[in-house]
């Protein structure tokens, strides 16, 4: 890995990349025992699977027996990877980009991944908007989706462009039209996940506008978008011609029809159809993500089992049976009186998942490598809180389904206080299916790993199982490994006392606190509070106390803010929607257009990030190798790659000299071998000042 290759005559000399350095500019290759960084991940020498399929092991939390190996990095261009399916009969995958939230620029890509690195993947499509849906249909043709058609290609071909046959064209998209005819500005939500059945009948994912469908009180009405013949929060069925396979659209071919086959589910990004489907009933699974709550255990996320014609809540219910608030008066009369306790078109939950894990993808695993999963469920969840970021194992009856047992059901919390909880709703404990983790905890460790967030998997034909992780552009391949598994790494969070030493920092500086009450006031309080957290703040607290308590929850949350550098901080990527953030605040995109003074808000958080630490920020300066950081006592601490920024707390620290003192980076660069008490030490000549 990490190597080039360079041809000549009959054969390739391959030489790794420090090496290389060392060889034309004179610097010292790294000891074999450093670790080589891909995506936030340390590499040591270890592999994951064998042959040509041996991957550089990554240090994530897995089940006995089992290995994870890091295939591609954002190092190979990934932008923001969202699923995977294998080429049938090839050694070939195809792997779909989407660029971003808000981005025209997704990608198809053809993944060998027998190749050297670097030269692993091949464009096949680009200008895909949204593209999420892989599918092998009926025909043994790949299927794809983007925000509002499906087709099927040919990804091995010359032109693969060439080879596209649309079978549906217009699907609920970015721009909305209610059937009375009302438009709104919400977008359906773009990503379509879909399946077929063994009759060749379709199934798609079309998934709300919103998170809850919450329009000004009092709500009266049920919600329009959920609704009709082109509900959103739906699966729709398609039904292809006899013979089995759609017909590929010509430039004025309407549509093929569609119903709806079940209503009330926000958004179905995990579907899995058993191989007994349709004649064990409605043994098609789904995985919802459901609304969001402030609280971290409120509501479930779900594993429907999905029959035609039933309404599964949304956004009338959550969790088992409890009615929306919001909703009240619409579940008091008319068809959706009573809905979920007293209403024969609603189904509740066959059983529910973690809060607020995002489920993402959902399969049967088939396949000779692990004959004890042999049938089982797989499901990733996806979701950032300590309850996602995993992919479970469920075992499953003849069916396909899990199998509940009764209350109280225990599920692993990462990084918290209370390591497990019971699944439970307002009403107490309840029945659930209890799972295994095939990966656990996957949460950020400082110098081993970042936080992982598990999108699309596959099954590929020699039994490997092949996962997506869109939050550090990965894509891994899953083996099997001998001998015992090492023991799950700890927790890696902000220290308290090192929480309460930036608070002290913010407290000190006048500017900062001004700066930190127009954050509280205008961007927290009035734009964030609800969407995912009530950020700590109470009923009650005076001013002070809720900037006090605004400030120590962003710094506690994995990667929001690393003082001196906001351009690295997810306060500021999640705000402004960079890269392959999803933009927060909802609608945010409007923001600085029609609130007077938000882009000035967004500015003047970055300067609070950037001033948080008193001193200098400096750069690091481009080159290699990269540069090594030390404690007072000369331990080695870590390395700086270029370009990173530090804060200089003291220009010639004499304790050490010709070293510059700096404050904790707050990022994966740590490898854990100092103390916070002593600062950290780098080498004067190897910063330049910030431009």
């Amino acid at each position: 890995m990490n190597q080039l290759t360079f041809q000549g005559g009959w054969r390739s000399l391959r030489v790794g990349v420090a090496a290389l350095a060392a060889i034309i500019f004179g610097f010292a290759a790294p000891a074999a025992s450093d670790p080589i960084r891909k995506s936030g991940y340390a590499l040591g020498t270890e592999t994951c699977g064998n042959g040509d399929l041996a991957f550089p092991k990554v240090q994530i939390d897995m089940k006995a027996g089992f290995c994870a190996g890091l295939v591609a990095s954002a190092e190979d261009h990934l932008k923001f990877p969202r699923s995977i399916i294998q080429v049938p009969g090839r050694d070939l995958f195809v792997v779909a980009d989407m660029g971003g939230w808000g981005h025209t620029d997704g990608r198809l890509m053809l993944l060998d991944p027998n190749a050297p690195g670097g030269q692993r993947f091949k464009e096949i499509l680009t200008g895909v908007e949204y593209p999420f849906g892989l599918v092998i249909g009926p025909d043994r043709k790949l299927y794809a989706s983007t925000a509002e058609t499906i087709f099927r290609f040919d990804p091995l071909a010359d032109n693969p462009r060439g080879t596209i046959e649309t079978i549906i064209r217009h699907m609920p998209g970015r721009r909305i039209t209610l059937p009375d005819g009302t438009k709104l500005d919400e977008a359906a939500h773009p990503l379509k996940q879909f399946v077929f059945d063994r009759n060749g009948r379709l199934f798609v994912n079309v998934g709300a506008h919103s998170d809850d469908c919450i329009t000004p009180a009092p709500i009266t009405r049920p919600c329009a978008a959920a609704e009709g013949a082109s509900a959103m929060a739906a699966i729709w069925l398609f039904t292809p011609p006899p013979g089995g396979i759609f017909p590929a659209l010509k430039p004025n071919d309407p549509d093929p029809p569609h119903t709806i086959y079940a209503r009330g589910l926000r958004n179905s990004m995990a579907l899995a159809l058993h191989p007994n489907f349709p004649d064990a009933g409605y043994a098609f699974l789904q995985g919802e993500n459901g609304r969001d709550l402030p609280d971290i255990f409120k509501p479930n996320e779900e594993i429907n089992a999905i029959e035609q014609g039933r309404h599964y809540g949304w956004p009338y219910c959550y969790d088992l049976s409890t009615p929306s608030p919001e909703f009240r008066l619409v579940l008091q009369s008319g068809v959706y009186k009573s809905l979920c306790s007293a209403n024969a078109l609603y189904k509740p939950p066959f059983s529910l998942l973690p809060p607020h894990g995002a489920p993402l993808a959902m399969l049967y695993y088939h396949g000779a490598k692990f004959p004890e999963l042999e049938g089982k469920l797989l499901l990733s969840l996806h979701g950032y809180r300590p309850t996602g970021s995993r992919v479970l194992i469920y075992d499953v009856d003849d069916h396909g389904f899990p199998k509940p047992a009764p209350p109280p059901v225990r599920y692993h919390v990462s990084c918290a206080a209370d390591p497990t909880h019971n699944f439970q709703t307002d009403a107490g404990d309840v029945a659930a299916a209890p799972f295994e983790e095939l990966i656990a905890g996957w949460h950020r460790v400082n110098g081993a790993r970042p936080q992982g967030a598990p999108v699309g998997m596959t099954v590929a034909e020699d039994g490997a199982i092949w996962l997506v992780e869109d939050k550090n552009q990965t894509i891994l391949r899953i083996d099997r490994a001998a001998g015992d598994p090492p023991p799950q790494l700890p927790c890696d969070t902000r220290s308290q006392a090192l929480i309460d030493q930036l608070a002290a920092f913010v407290a000190r500086d006048a500017q900062n606190k001004l700066r930190l009450t127009t954050l509280r006031k205008n961007l927290v309080e009035k734009h964030c509070v609800g969407c995912h957290s009530d950020f700590g703040l109470r009923a009650g607290q005076s001013d002070a106390d809720k900037d006090a308590t605004v400030l120590r929850f962003m710094l506690a949350q994995d990667g929001w803010i690393y003082p001196g550098d906001p351009a690295s901080g997810r306060l500021r990527t999640r705000l402004r929607g960079i890269g392959a953030e999803k933009l927060m605040p909802p609608g945010g995109e409007s923001l600085p257009k029609t609130e007077p003074g938000y882009a000035a808000l967004l500015n003047a958080v970055d300067l609070f990030v950037a001033k948080m630490v008193p001193g200098t920020p400096m750069r690091v300066k481009p080159g290699l190798p990269q540069r090594k950081f030390f404690g007072k006592t000369n331990k080695e601490c870590g390395e700086m790659p270029a370009a990173k920024v530090v804060v200089v707390t003291q220009r010639n620290a004499v304790d050490k000299p010709g070293f510059s003192r700096f404050f904790r980076p707050a990022d994966p660069y740590l490898n854990g071998e100092c103390s916070d008490d002593d600062g950290y030490y780098i080498r004067q000549e190897f910063l330049v000042p910030v431009q």
